[in-house]
């Protein structure tokens, strides 16, 4: 007869045959051959520690019999429930004579007894189930490499090597927690650290009227109580007005007198603290007469009326006085300051005295000589070209092999020469000639002088009834610049014709300063353009549209509006080449085009963009830094690591326009202690 503990085996094992029959087929395999082949592995193996217990019970109890053992046993059809790898639940049959020893028939005696065993055989099966469920679906060869162990070495699910394995992974993940923790700890010591230095850098001091920190009385730099007396002004005005309107006189003298009282402590004052001590007190009366006012007079609509005229008003007058600004800034940029004025005059008196005019004879070969360094700066600036001309001597290697050709006008000339003959730097050659004593330049040859000849160019500059004057507004105020009307304004357009001998000539404004050594300039590859420069295009400024009238169809059929603009004050030009390409011819083309001025404005830069379209050879940005005489934005490093800084611009560093921390560039090449500057009393 069958022990209980053998009936609940062979049912355990049936449902575990069961059970992994459908995982294996639904889960991990794709064939019916890989399945037969788990399930008879898992038979054998699984089952094993069931045959013990088996031989155990044989010996329990001698009348039990295993599947097979009797002879006249029947051989009976044991079913089985999969599914296939199409998911279809299917039936199968095994006969009993091939189950292995395992097995066994459930006997309903000695239940009892059975009831111990069975609770073990039981907490097993449990422990089985467990291991079905951590199969890994994914890892068949290691599955049945691990039953092949199971079944060669019988054994336990929970062998030494696992559990070494599981201690193993257990003290890793230990680890690796107690470092991120580790790590956590670390990041939130330097964030703490980090937001104390940030927290002591941390300026809390209330700026204005929006501090949230303390009372604006607190904060000494408060503008609460100004502004608050400027907007009584305001209402002041508009209440007044309205009060007049509907015959209030006694409520408009009241706020006319209030609102000159204000007026007067408001004063110059900037801040709250700058104010009278009455203001305060001032604001309050204010306060007091505009709210009965208000009670009297208020009416949206009127007041809204008002306060619109008031805001046309004050555009109208702050408009009037841009063009004013304008005007004025015009005016003391062109107009020469007395010192300036007194040096050419005692410069001058002092040249027809002395009779230095028959004691110049200069080294003709040295002036016409290629293989040397050669400088054109056309000026009626004494001071100005004589900085040009120190600063860059001070920095030139070989000061013999420089030479300077300075171009001056009529009046400039005597002075100009005495200059240069009293103060020249040593061993450098410096010549000075007089435009005057170019014959060839006449207005039969140059474009320029004939149109300056005209009526009309006459008209447009000094005609006051020209609807360019101050009432048209300020921008084409600084076309009516006398600079316009000079030829040496225009004489860098024909620097063939004045130096026919020369290869190469660096040209040079009066209002530069030279910082560094220039001579590797005539040895740069111009790569057979005419004109080398910097270019001053950022973004979408200082570009030919800029400059240009690209509405007249001869511009924009011949130029870019896009192309890069660039500098004139610091330029070489190969004058080779200019000479090959006849530049000068095609600067007459495009100047006869403008005589109506109606491709560009008056100027040398427009005319020169055109002229050397195409032709022009952009220089590093740091051979020229423009921008001294009118950004006080401009990068200090760029300024003090450039080769030539340029005060283009209204504010020339010899005016007391200047910006205060660009002019020591320029003094401190100023020979202070020359006896005509102190005659003068010249103290830059």
């Amino acid at each position: 007869m069958e022990s209980p503990s053998r009936r609940f085996a062979s049912s355990v094992c049936i449902a575990v045959v069961i059970f992994h029959i459908v995982l294996v087929r639904a889960n991990v395999l794709d064939d019916s051959a890989t399945s037969r082949e788990v399930i008879r592995n898992w038979l054998q193996s699984d089952c094993a520690k069931n045959r013990d217990r088996k031989d155990q019970d044989d010996k329990v109890y001698p009348s039990a019999a295993g599947v097979g053992n009797h002879q006249d046993e029947k051989d009976i059809d044991i079913v089985a429930t999969y599914t296939d790898t199409s998911g279809v639940v299917r039936l199968g049959t095994v006969k009993s004579k091939d189950l292995s020893a395992s097995w066994y028939w459930e006997d309903p005696v000695n239940e009892r007894q059975d009831q111990l065993k069975s609770s073990q055989r039981l907490e097993d099966s449990s422990q089985s189930r467990v291991r079905l469920e951590e199969f890994d679906k994914s890892s068949l060869v290691e599955l049945r490499s691990r039953d092949s162990v199971t079944q060669n070495s019988q054994m336990s699910p929970l062998n030494p090597v696992k559990l070494q394995r599981q201690a193993s992974r257990q003290g890793r993940k230990d680890l690796r927690t107690a470092e991120l923790l580790r790590e956590d700890k670390e990041n939130d010591s330097k964030v703490q650290a980090a937001a104390i230095e940030r927290s002591k850098e941390l300026d809390t001091t209330a700026k204005g009227r929006y501090s949230i920190w303390r009372r604006e009385h607190e904060n000494p730099n408060s503008d609460d109580t100004l502004k608050l007396m400027r907007d009584q002004i305001i209402m002041a005005k508009a209440y007044a007005s309205i009060a007049r309107a509907k015959n209030e006189t006694y409520l408009y003298k009241s706020l006319i007198n209030h609102f000159r009282e204000n007026r007067r402590a408001i004063g110059e004052a900037n801040t709250d603290s700058e104010l009278h001590s009455s203001a305060l007190a001032r604001a309050k009366a204010m306060g007091n007469i505009l709210s009965k006012a208000k009670d009297k007079l208020y009416d949206s609509i009127n007041v809204a009326r008002k306060l619109r005229a008031m805001v046309q008003s004050t555009e109208n007058t702050v408009d009037a006085l841009k063009k004013q600004s304008a005007f004025l800034i015009q005016l003391a940029a062109k107009t020469v300051p007395k010192p300036l004025n007194c040096l050419p005059l005692v410069l001058t008196t002092d040249y027809f005295l002395q009779g230095r005019q028959k004691r110049v004879v200069l080294n003709k070969k040295v002036l016409e000589d290629p293989s040397l360094y050669h400088y054109a700066i056309f000026s009626d600036n004494v001071l100005a070209t004589s900085v040009v001309i120190n600063s860059t001597m001070l920095h030139a290697s070989e000061p013999e092999k420089h030479v300077f050709h300075i171009v001056t006008d009529k009046l400039s000339f005597a002075a100009m020469k005495m200059w240069f003959l009293v103060n020249s730097p040593a061993k450098v050659t410096i010549q000075v000639e007089n435009i005057d004593d170019f014959k060839w330049l006449n207005s039969s040859y140059c474009s320029v002088l004939r149109q300056l000849e005209s009526a009309r160019m006459k008209e447009y500059y000094f005609k006051a009834s020209h609807p360019s004057t101050l009432s048209d507004g300020f921008e084409n105020l600084k076309y009516r610049n006398p600079k316009y009307l000079s030829m040496l304004n225009h004489l860098r357009f024909y620097l063939p014709e004045v130096y026919p001998k020369l290869e190469k000539i660096l040209f040079l404004d009066d209002d530069i300063v030279v910082q560094k050594d220039l001579t590797p300039l005539w040895s740069l590859d111009m790569q057979g353009m005419v004109n080398a420069a910097v270019e001053t295009c950022k973004e979408s400024f200082h570009r030919f549209d800029k400059y240009l009238n690209f509405s007249h169809p001869k511009i924009s059929e011949n130029f870019d509006p896009n192309a890069c603009g660039w500098a004139f004050g610091m330029n070489m030009f190969d004058l080779k080449e200019w000479r090959k390409r006849n530049m000068t011819g095609i600067y007459h083309y495009w100047q006869d085009m403008n005589e109506d001025r109606t491709l560009w404005k008056l100027g040398s830069l427009p005319p020169g963009l055109i002229t050397f379209y195409n032709l022009t050879y952009p220089l590093d940005r740091s051979w020229h830094v423009l921008g001294l005489g009118y950004d006080p934005q401009l990068n200090q490093t760029e300024i003090d690591n450039a080769a030539v800084v340029h005060y283009n611009g209204n504010y020339k560093p010899w005016l007391e326009l200047a910006i205060a921390k660009y002019k020591s560039y320029w003094s401190r090449y100023v020979m202070l202690d020359n006896p005509y500057l102190q005659l003068c009393h010249i103290s830059q």
